[in-house]
């Protein structure tokens, strides 16, 4: 098999060659078309994740072996089958659902496999997307493409599904409270549009960039904000029109969690989603007396990608910027770069 693959913690983007696996059961080996480039994939390729003054957790940790290959967004057609599965190679495509867990906790029973504390995701404890082909362990993780555009139909299985279980996690709020969404790039813009696709109105977008700030308010922001400001607590109130109901934090470093939490009302709920790093004080006094709820949200379950994909089949929902490239090992590299300065514009995908 053909990847593009780390060959060690912090290398960079390699193509080589891996031994392809024997198929049981209903695993299936699937034809990669469309690969999604996504921000943890950055984090994925330095090696570690950053823990502000704790230091620094490896990606080893996590059950990560090199060569690594990477790439969670995935859009492919059926090469082989195990002897139980009911797929067939043929020309349907499938979103890959990669967030797979032990299969035997309670969070797994439950359908809950991204809370597993034993996760198997494909591209950290198993080969992801940035190759020809990948290994699923069960067919039960392909979820029918429809007439979906493949591109943005691959960009579902990270930034969609993580953009849709943090949104249920602020939602239903009443008409005049207003969710903010800190941070306009790929993952950010797909919440503020599924926000206003549910029937939300008051969304205010928070990013340093004017441009995504731009693409925002395409996608149904009411209010923008540059969080340069001098003041960016005021300035955020301000421009909110009053104090945020809720806020989804897709960048989650100190300075935006800082921010979130402080420009709160009394009963607020913060969603940290990103894995960009650092940490933040806050007094825990303040934070009983004002009722502060904090969510910590990682992807999404396979119930949940289920139904945004029949969200997204049966609603026109507004699509994120995306540009398309062929697969390469320079390719996944410019495009990690291009996550790493802050120069990429919406999504980008890599295809076959």
């Amino acid at each position: 098999m053909h990847v593009y693959a780390a060959p060690e913690a912090g290398a960079r983007i390699e193509a080589m060659d891996i031994d392809a696996p024997e198929l049981s059961g209903s695993e299936v080996l699937i034809d990669v078309t469309h690969s999604g480039v996504c921000h943890s994939d950055v984090h994925c390729r330095e090696g570690f994740f950053d823990l502000g003054s704790a230091g620094k957790l490896p990606l080893s940790a996590s059950g990560v072996t090199y060569p690594a290959v990477f790439g969670h967004e995935i859009v492919g057609t059926v090469a082989a089958a195990g002897p139980d599965a009911k797929v067939r190679p043929g020309d349907e495509k499938f979103i890959v659902f990669p967030w797979i867990g032990c299969g035997k906790c309670q969070a797994c029973r439950e359908d809950r496999e991204n809370y597993c504390p034993q996760g198997r995701n494909l591209s950290v404890q198993l080969n992801g997307g940035y190759a020809e082909q990948v290994w699923v362990p069960d067919e039960r993780y392909l979820i029918p493409l429809g007439d979906l555009d493949p591109a943005w139909g691959a960009t579902l299985a990270c930034s969609g599904v993580t953009s849709y279980s943090a949104v249920n996690k602020v939602l239903p709020r009443g008409a005049d409270d207003t969710i903010a969404v800190i941070g306009a790039g790929g993952v950010g813009l797909m919440a503020v549009a599924l926000l206003h696709a549910l029937g939300h109105r008051r969304i205010a977008a928070v990013d340093v960039n004017d441009d995504n700030l731009a693409a925002a308010r395409e996608l149904g922001a009411t209010v923008t904000f540059n969080s340069r400001a001098d003041d960016p607590v005021a300035g955020l109130v301000e421009a909110a029109g009053g104090r945020l109901s809720a806020a989804i934090d897709f960048v989650n470093n100190g300075a935006t969690a800082s921010m979130a939490m402080r420009a709160l009302e009394k009963g607020g709920t913060l969603v940290s989603v990103g894995l960009c790093g650092g940490e933040h004080t806050y007094p825990t006094t303040v934070l009983a007396l004002n009722l502060i709820s904090i969510l910590g949200n990682f992807v999404g379950s396979l119930p949940e990608l289920k139904a945004l994909v029949e969200l997204a089949k049966s609603q026109d929902l507004p699509r994120l910027p995306i540009s398309e490239r062929p697969m390469s090992a320079e390719a996944v590299n410019e495009a990690l770069d291009a996550l790493e300065q802050g120069r990429a514009k919406g999504r980008t995908v890599l295809t076959n």
